[in-house]
């Protein structure tokens, strides 16, 4: 069995993929993720749970891996999220799901290895 921060680990993991694979769906274009509202929906509700769950990992875990990722920001990235979702910038959320999710993709599996 998994520890309780590698469960969360793997949540996040499944989320990113979900993030890849709506992307996929819908095409790596920003025009049509800004166009779309489901689009940014899909993508900004995965976001946000990555967020959420970062937050329930523990200190310990976090500070052992913050030069890998930067949990603070993600958890920030959630709270950005949850307060003022109205407000967010498409370009915000569409460089986050291009640029961000993969590297934490890439450092999830190799957790989960």
């Amino acid at each position: 069995m998994l520890s309780p921060d590698l469960q969360r680990i793997a949540h996040i993991r499944d989320y990113c993929i979900e993030i890849g694979e709506t992307i996929a769906r819908y095409g790596e274009s920003f025009e049509v993720f800004a166009a779309d509202t489901d689009y940014q929906k899909s993508i900004s509700f995965s976001i946000l749970q990555i967020g959420e769950l970062s937050g329930k990992l523990s200190e310990a875990f976090r500070n052992e891996t913050a030069d890998d990722v930067p949990w603070a920001a993600i958890k920030g990235m959630r709270n950005f999220f949850a307060h003022n979702y109205g407000s967010m910038s498409r370009d915000v959320i569409w460089r986050t799901a291009i640029e961000d999710i993969p590297p934490l993709l890439a450092f999830c599996e190799s957790l989960l290895k």
